[in-house]
């Protein structure tokens, strides 16, 4: 590739920790004071908590005396105040930009985005892009949703102002994207890891030689998984690429803002965008200490149109100061985002993760990359069973044989890394569900009040 600069915008990214958060404790302030004076839900919000932003003096005070907002408030404060909701910070006039999240549940939430937002999204998204390698010489297939969701949107808008070729070509037709992958000759890959493990999986079956693909970079948004070591291998080898990770949540757009760069240490978490606080997981009004997973906290330091202020994404993760090779003067998140608070699933009093049935899993030689924890009580005791494919690529002599002895394998594994029993099913590859966007990776089946 032609050479190009280090940075984006090397004077930012590279200045002292002290006078970032010098800067960005008046850009709360100055936040603080517009949301209390101009936006209702603020406003009443910081009342109902005895809470006036004249209290903050020190990054430390924002975090102990701010009250936290959570995607549940969101939503029902749309339900009282349709469309946007009375924390949307403009007039309806200014808004450049309808989206929204996917409604699985129930009605989406709708994210309006004022014209100086969406073309702030441009410049932000192309840091973080840039930040993870992209490079305008490159061909970037953006194999993500587009519609509602924004996180394609934002994708795009950030490949085209770093002048990277844009190949927006969406999730689903997996064949027809493999076909084009190869003739257009991409080599940027940005889509969930679940879609780029199915497009994995199917491009073998189709007899393409993926370890030789025109890719030579894979970012991944959407979704834990890029972060995840066996994950992060088996799309490595597969793709014969490089994998970078990107993590925040869609009402945080610009969503670029944790950014994994060129070293792969983890996300960098620009926080001149987004002010990211890791907290107790308890006590959101107290931060956890430097290397100590906790809760992530959010806060839109430029955003005018909808911001967030201390959103509690329920995300979890840990962050570092520790100075990063390339240079890059932003804190880390080491291990990205690596799993949410509320997937936590307590099966017979222990605490379990998906991620972490995932890791452990992807060391269990002869498994494939698709797996679903099934749980339910048939009776007085909780039941967890794991069902995962074997390997694609395999092709055992004696299938019964195997089965046994992966299932074995599957269950000793997971018992020493969880201290918990599975029950496990082997299965044969594209028996599971696929999807195009994010895995359901969980399926409880036990009764509500003792699910979780």
């Amino acid at each position: 590739m032609t050479p190009h600069r280090a940075y984006w915008d090397e004077p930012k990214e590279t200045r002292t920790r002290a006078a970032r958060e010098d800067e960005v404790l008046a850009l709360l302030q100055a936040q603080l004071h517009r949301v209390y004076d101009e936006v209702p839900f603020y406003r009443e919000h910081y009342d109902a908590h005895g809470f006036h932003p004249d209290q903050v003096h020190t990054l430390e005070d924002f975090t102990r005396l701010v009250p936290v907002i959570t995607k549940s408030m969101l939503r029902a404060d749309q339900a009282a105040n349709p469309p946007f909701g009375s924390y949307l910070g403009v007039l309806e006039s200014k808004i450049a930009r309808i989206h929204g999240s996917s409604g699985t549940t129930g009605a989406p939430t709708l994210y309006g985005i004022s014209h100086r937002d969406w073309e702030h999204v441009a410049d932000v998204m192309a840091q973080g892009f840039y930040t993870a390698g992209i490079r305008p010489d490159d061909k970037v297939q953006l194999s993500t949703v587009f519609g509602m969701f924004i996180g394609g949107w934002g994708s795009l808008l950030g490949c085209e102002r770093i002048g990277a070729t844009t190949f927006p070509i969406g999730a689903g037709e997996t064949e027809r994207q493999l076909e084009l992958m190869y003739r257009v000759g991409s080599t940027v890959l940005i889509c969930t890891p679940t879609y780029a493990l199915h497009m994995l999986e199917r491009a073998r079956s189709l007899g393409y030689d993926t370890a030789a693909s025109p890719l030579r970079l894979g970012i991944f948004i959407g979704e834990p998984g890029a972060a995840i070591p066996g994950t992060r291998e088996v799309l490595e080898k597969g793709w014969g690429m490089t994998v970078r990770d990107l993590a925040t949540t869609s009402e945080m757009t610009p969503f670029a803002t944790n950014a994994e760069c060129q070293e792969g240490r983890g996300v960098h978490v620009l926080q001149d965008q987004v002010w990211t606080e890791i907290v107790d997981k308890a006590d959101t009004h107290v931060g956890a200490p430097e290397g100590t997973s906790g809760g992530v906290v959010y806060t839109h330091l430029h955003r005018e149109s909808q911001p967030m202020i201390r959103f509690a994404s329920g995300d979890e993760s840990h962050m570092t100061y520790e100075p990063c090779p390339c240079g890059r003067t932003y804190p880390r998140l080491p291990n990205g985002v690596y799993g949410r608070l509320d997937d936590m699933l307590i099966i017979r009093g222990a605490n379990v993760y998906p991620s972490q049935v995932q890791r452990s899993l992807l060391t269990v030689p002869g498994t494939g990359v698709e797996f679903v924890i099934v749980l339910d009580r048939p009776d007085t005791m909780d039941r967890a069973t794991v069902r995962v494919e074997y390997d694609p690529t395999l092709e055992p002599s004696d299938l019964d044989a195997f089965k046994r002895e992966l299932t074995e394998a599957v269950q000793a594994r997971l018992k020493n890394d969880t201290n918990i029993s599975f029950a496990v099913e082997v299965l044969k590859p594209e028996t599971l569900e696929r999807s195009m966007s994010k895995a359901k990776r969980v399926d409880d089946r036990r009764p509500a009040m003792v699910a979780r």
